[in-house]
């Protein structure tokens, strides 16, 4: 298992690139199976989840090749296998997406439940009440999903509302579902982040035929049959979202490019307000930090509002911005596992319900902290970046999950970042 060693004190300057989006391509993955013949993806990143996701498909009997350029290929054939074991599901919770798609092409699918999380209770409940309401006959066994059709899906209209908003995975299995199913699907309250988006433009590309994605009413009309095509995977937003904080923590100046300014308004309205400076090009942005930073309130919600995922780097930011910033997680509202490490640091951190009242620090100093899951393992290594002395974040295969490169390209930007066995 690796560790980053910190030096704290840099500041970043320079040019950063951001890869394809994970959050976008896994999903994009599991539609394949859509589909007998091949299909090309393009940018696709070089993470542990795409690995485990090439597994995965591999184990349901598709070839799947990536190269070392970011190309996949991914032939499904005529012959799957409708079974998801757990040794894979459990590592990552987007490898419930192949249940849609599985049950569409095979009239059947058994596939593990993801199991437990981090960051809080995360049931496939509007899932399976997606899949239910296309027809599928659902039973839950020995930790198991299993699914089948009498005949074939059919289109009806679904509402998959949940606790805490809409579902990007859940609009992903039922959009998948529901375009080899008969007649017209209406998913109303569906997921409007730019990862469903895209995954709609590859299914269309594929011959789906879907109409309002982007808006909380999708509509799919069902078709026979679709196609293996070439498709380029949008840039990843979180990533290039924890970059923009990692040049406003560090008093610094980095034009990030490669990436959909319009993705991110949510947050660079936020830092705006926070006093730093951010312009936007077509496909880039530059943050830069000009002065002295301010508090700010950042409240999660769905897309177009901020992401939960950067809520972990907002509140690495606010540990070191004078005065008091409150951060609510409407997503998650247990997502604050970074605090007590934040809290190793120096950071001030109290938190109420589902709100964190940061207390702005004079500085962090560097300590050992260990990551919890993805976006916190990214704001204790911004946490870090600041910090006097060093520090080492411990369970770094969290952001080997969901970053590509993250220290070499934070150390090109100047920062002093070292990977050690623990």
């Amino acid at each position: 298992m690796d560790k980053l060693i910190i030096k704290g004190g840099a500041r970043l300057k320079g040019e950063v690139e951001i890869a394809g989006s994970k959050n976008a391509v896994l999903p994009i993955m599991a539609a394949s199976l859509l589909s007998e013949e091949e299909s090309v993806i393009e940018n696709v990143p070089s993470l542990w989840d795409v690995q485990t996701m090439v597994k995965l498909l591999r184990s349901l009997g598709a070839k799947a090749i990536l190269d070392d350029n970011g190309v996949l290929k991914i032939k499904p054939g005529a012959s799957l296998k409708p079974f998801a074991p757990y040794k894979l599901v459990k590592t990552m919770r987007a490898s419930v997406c192949v249940l849609g798609p599985l049950l569409a092409r095979l009239g059947e699918a058994e596939v593990s439940l993801p199991g437990g999380c981090a960051i809080g209770p995360r049931p496939i409940d509007l899932h399976l009440k997606g899949l239910e309401a296309l027809g599928a006959e659902i039973e839950i066994d020995h930790g198991y999903v299993r699914t089948k059709t009498r005949k074939i899906l059919r289109g009806t209209e679904i509402y998959l509302g949940g606790g805490y908003g809409s579902s990007v995975l859940a609009t992903d299995n039922v959009m998948m579902a529901a375009a080899l199913a008969s007649g017209r699907t209406v998913i109303e309250n569906a997921a409007c982040e730019p990862e469903v988006v895209d995954l709609a433009k590859f299914l269309k590309k594929m011959g789906a035929k879907i109409e309002g994605e982007g808006s909380p009413r999708i509509e799919i009309e069902g078709v026979k049959k679709l196609r293996g095509v070439n498709y380029r995977v949008i840039p990843d937003r979180i990533e290039a979202g924890t970059y923009m904080f990692a040049s406003a923590i560090t008093n610094g100046d980095i034009l990030i490019r490669k990436m959909e300014p319009g993705h991110l308004n949510a947050v660079i309205d936020k830092l705006q307000q926070a006093g730093v400076r951010v312009e936007k090009y077509k496909n880039a942005v530059r943050v830069k930090r000009t002065g002295r930073l301010r508090p700010v309130d950042v409240t999660t919600l769905p897309y177009p509002a901020f992401p939960t995922d950067i809520q972990a780097q907002a509140m690495a930011l606010m540990t070191v911005t004078p005065g008091i910033s409150i951060i609510t997680e409407k997503i998650y509202p247990n997502r604050f596992m970074h605090v007590p490490e934040l809290g190793r640091m120096g950071a001030k951190i109290f938190l109420e319900g589902p709100s964190a009242i940061v207390h702005g620090v004079k500085k962090l100093s560097g300590a050992p902290v260990m990551a919890s899951d993805l976006r916190a393992s990214a704001a204790l290594v911004l946490a870090g970046l600041v910090a006097t002395g060093e520090t080492e974040v411990q369970r770094i295969y969290h952001l080997d999950r969901g970053y590509e490169n993250l220290e070499f390209k934070l150390n090109m930007l100047g920062a002093r970042i070292r990977r050690e066995k623990e």
